[in-house]
C-alpha cells in the first residue's frame, strides 16, 4: 500500500499503549546521548548554498553602491566606460540572423503583458491552493524588487552608451535593469511558490536560469541594457525572492505539495525523517524503525505520528504516539486566538503561546497532570528537540487496539465513563476544551481521552459547561439522548445540564463535532434542550475595550494593506 493511500485510510485509533503503568518517560532510557556544545542539532536550520550565494552577491552589490556614493561617482564613471566597451563588443557580433532572434526574445520577455500574465496566473494558483504565506511572500517580493530597482535607477542614472547603435527603446536608466529585475523576481517567485522541492524545482531553476541568461544576453546584444544594469537586475530580482522564500517559507516548515492534507502537517520524510530518528535515539534512548503520519483528518495544530520503536531489554517492539510541533504552529495559534478575540471577545479566555518550546512543555505538563488525576490519558515519554526554538516533538504512549468512539460500540458503561470523566475534570478545576469524536477512543470497553493540548486549569464556568455538553453530544451520536441524559443525572444536576446546553452554541463546539451533528438525521441539540429545564442561552459574545481596540486595529491594517496593493497593482501585475 502506498504512503498516500495509507494516510487516507488509517483511522485515528493511534494513541499510546497502556495507562495502567507509571509515566513512560522512565522506560527504555538507555543509550542516551547529550549533544555537546557546538554540535549541530538533529535538523539544523540552513539557508542553503544558493541562498548564501545570493546573500553574498547582494552584499557585494550594496558595497559597490556605497563605494560609488562615497567616491562622488568617480568609480561610476569608470563603470560607464566599461559598459560602453562591453556593448561595443556585443555590437561587433551582430549578424542578419542573430538580430531578429534577439529582437523577438526582447519583445516577448520584456513585455508588460508577459510579466503581468505570469504574475496574475501565479496569484490565482496560490489563491486556489490556499497557500497564503507563499502568496504574501510572492507579492511583497515583487513590490520590493520593483520599488528598490526603480529608486536605484533614478539615483544611479546610467548614460546612453557611446558609439553603439541601440536596437530598441532605451526606456530610462539602465542601473539596475528594470525589465531584467521584473522578469527575474516573477520567474523565481513561481519556482519557489508553485514547484515542489526536488526534481520539479530543480528543473524549474534550470529553466529560469536559462531564460534569464538568454534575456540578459539579448538586452546586451541590442544595447538596451548595460552589463552592470543586467547584473544588478539579476542580483535584485533573484536574490530578494530567494532569501525571502528561504527565510519565511522554508521547505521543512512550509513544503510546496499537492497531496491531500493541511498546511499544519509537516513532511516527515527526507532530512526531517532522519532527524527525528536521530533525536529520539539520542534524547530518549529509543530506536525508531518507522515514523508514519496518522489521524491527520482530526488534527489541525500539529503533525501526529505513529512511531514503531525497536525492542529494548525491558520491552518488546512497540508503537508510540508523537506530535510534531513547529514554529509555524505557534504563529497559527497566535493568529487563531487573535481572530477569536476579535470575533467573540473573551471566548478563549487565555493568552497565546510565545514559543514552540512552550507548546510542548505545556502539553507535557497537562499529560502529567491528568495522569496524576487518574484520567485515562496517554503517559508521556518525554520531549524531543528537533531544531532549537523551531521544532519539537512530544512522545507518549500509543493506545494499541483502540478505535475512535465514532466507530465503537457505546453502551451504558462507556456513557457512564465519559460523564464521570467530565465530573472528575470539573472537580479538579480543569477543562479539556476540545472534546470531539477524534479525541475519544474506546478499547475493550474502556473510554480513553487523548489530545490534551487545549486543557485549561481553572477555566471559566462557561468553558466547563461546554465540556459537559460536548461530551453528551458525542455520546449521543452513538446512542440516544434519553440514555445519555439519564446517565448524566447520576453525576450532574438538572441545572448543571441545562447550563451546559445553554452554553453550547455555535463555535463553542469543535468543528468536527458540529459537522457530525449536522450529518445526523436527529436534532440532538433540540432533543437535549427538550429534556432539561428551560434556561436562557449563555451569550458567547464578550465586549471589552481590548476587543474593540483589536477590531479597529485589524480593520486599519487591512485597509493599509488594500491601499498598498492597490497603489502597486500595476507593479504586481
Amino acid at each position: 500500500m502506498s504512503d498516500e493511500t495509507w494516510h487516507r485510510h488509517v483511522p485515528m485509533d493511534a494513541v499510546p499503549g497502556s495507562s495502567s503503568t507509571a509515566p513512560g518517560r522512565t522506560r527504555g532510557a538507555s543509550r542516551k546521548r547529550r549533544r555537546p556544545s557546538g554540535d549541530p542539532p538533529p535538523l539544523p536550520r540552513k539557508l542553503g548554498l544558493s541562498g548564501k550565494v545570493w546573500v553574498a552577491l547582494a552584499a557585494t552589490l550594496i558595497a559597490i553602491l556605497a563605494l560609488v556614493i562615497v567616491s562622488g561617482k568617480t568609480i561610476g564613471f569608470g563603470f560607464d566606460r566599461w559598459n560602453s566597451h562591453v556593448l561595443q563588443r556585443f555590437a561587433s557580433i551582430r549578424t542578419d540572423w542573430r538580430t531578429p532572434v534577439m529582437l523577438r526574445v526582447h519583445s516577448v520577455l520584456s513585455s508588460p503583458w508577459t510579466v503581468g500574465i505570469l504574475r496574475l496566473a501565479t496569484i490565482v494558483a496560490l489563491l486556489a491552493f490556499r497557500r497564503w504565506r507563499h502568496l504574501l511572500v510572492f507579492i511583497v517580493s515583487v513590490i520590493a524588487v520593483e520599488a528598490i530597482a526603480y529608486e536605484l535607477s533614478i539615483f544611479f542614472a546610467s548614460p546612453r552608451p557611446d558609439g553603439v547603435l541601440i536596437m530598441g527603446s532605451w526606456s530610462g536608466p539602465s542601473f539596475p535593469s528594470l525589465p531584467v529585475a521584473a522578469l527575474a523576481v516573477t520567474l523565481v517567485g513561481i519556482v519557489y511558490s508553485l514547484l515542489p522541492p526536488g526534481r520539479p524545482r530543480s528543473i524549474g531553476k534550470w529553466v529560469t536560469g536559462s531564460t534569464l541568461l538568454l534575456f540578459s544576453v539579448a538586452q546586451l546584444y541590442l544595447a538596451i541594457d548595460a552589463l552592470t544594469g543586467a547584473i544588478s537586475g539579476l542580483v535584485l530580482g533573484v536574490g530578494i525572492p530567494v532569501i525571502a522564500f528561504r527565510v519565511f517559507t522554508p521547505n521543512e516548515v512550509f513544503p510546496v505539495t499537492y497531496r491531500r492534507g493541511r498546511a499544519a502537517h509537516l513532511d516527515v520524510g527526507g532530512r526531517r525523517g532522519t532527524a527525528i530518528g536521530t533525536a529520539v535515539r539520542d534524547q530518549l534512548g529509543l530506536t525508531v524503525l518507522e515514523a508514519k503520519p496518522i489521524g491527520l483528518e482530526g488534527s489541525g495544530g500539529s503533525t501526529p505520528l505513529r512511531l514503531r520503536v525497536a525492542a529494548t531489554d525491558e520491552e518488546p517492539e512497540r508503537h508510540l504516539f508523537a506530535k510534531l510541533y513547529a514554529k509555524s504552529h505557534v504563529r497559527a495559534d497566535r493568529w487563531y486566538k487573535l481572530g477569536r478575540t476579535v470575533l467573540y471577545g473573551a471566548l478563549e479566555d487565555e493568552a497565546p503561546f510565545q514559543s514552540v518550546r512552550r507548546f510542548v512543555e505545556y502539553e507535557d505538563y497537562t499529560l502529567l497532570l491528568l495522569h496524576n488525576l487518574s484520567v485515562p490519558t496517554p503517559s508521556p515519554y518525554g520531549i524531543v528537540e528537533i531544531t532549537p526554538e523551531r521544532e519539537y516533538m512530544i512522545v507518549m504512549e500509543f493506545f494499541e487496539g483502540a478505535v475512535e468512539i465514532g466507530d465503537a460500540v457505546v453502551d451504558d458503561g462507556v456513557i457512564d465513563q465519559g460523564l464521570s470523566m467530565v465530573r472528575r475534570l470539573w472537580d479538579a478545576g480543569i477543562a479539556h476544551r476540545d472534546i470531539k469524536p477524534a479525541n475519544l477512543m474506546v478499547r475493550d470497553g474502556q473510554l480513553l481521552l487523548i489530545d490534551v493540548f487545549f486543557v485549561q486549569v481553572r477555566p471559566s464556568p462557561w468553558r466547563q459547561a461546554v465540556d459537559l455538553a460536548n461530551m453528551m453530544l458525542v455520546l449521543a451520536l452513538r446512542s440516544d439522548t434519553q440514555r445519555v441524559y439519564e446517565q448524566a443525572l447520576k453525576h450532574f444536576s438538572d441545572d448543571e445540564i441545562a447550563e451546559a446546553f445553554a452554553a453550547a452554541r455555535g463555535v463553542a463546539s469543535p468543528t468536527q463535532l458540529r459537522t457530525a451533528i449536522k450529518r445526523d438525521p436527529r436534532d440532538l441539540l433540540g432533543e437535549f434542550r427538550a429534556l432539561v429545564p428551560k434556561r436562557r442561552a449563555v451569550a458567547i459574545q464578550r465586549w471589552s475595550v481590548r476587543r474593540i481596540a483589536l477590531a479597529l486595529s485589524a480593520l486599519t491594517l487591512v485597509g493599509v494593506i488594500v491601499m498598498l496593493v492597490a497603489s502597486n497593482w500595476r507593479v504586481v501585475l
